[in-house]
């Protein structure tokens, strides 16, 4: 069992930064970012492998990173974020496909409690 826990949460005007922690109890293949707003289906936003390989969303690409650290720490920088970024977001765990990381939630079996993102315009 793979215990995550996200932190950096919080409300943020629009064109400003933000950035997202994870700490997860255990080394895993996969780490990724998600997101969830009212009412709609949650979403991939980026992931990282052990090597660093990293994948993104269209919708944050250029504007977000996902990075990991030596300390089972994985980040996601927001920049230039949108009201449209507002939703919660979680951090996620799981395994290789195929030796990569993607965005779908079906590759992940860890999921963290998720930290509240509010943009205002």
């Amino acid at each position: 069992q793979v215990h995550l826990m996200e932190s950096g949460g919080g409300s943020v005007q629009a064109q400003g930064s933000l950035r997202l922690s994870c700490e997860a109890s255990e080394w895993t293949d996969c780490v990724a970012w998600f997101r969830q707003a009212p009412g709609k289906e949650r979403e991939g936003v980026a992931s990282c492998t052990l090597s660093d390989e990293v994948f993104y969303s269209d919708s944050v690409k250029g504007r977000f990173a996902i990075s990991r650290d030596s300390a089972k720490k994985t980040y996601l920088q927001m920049n230039s974020v949108k009201p449209e970024d507002t939703a919660i977001y979680y951090c996620a765990a799981g395994s290789y496909i195929y030796g990569h990381c993607g965005i779908n939630k079906e590759q992940y079996d860890y999921w963290g409690q998720g930290t509240q993102v509010t943009i205002s315009s």
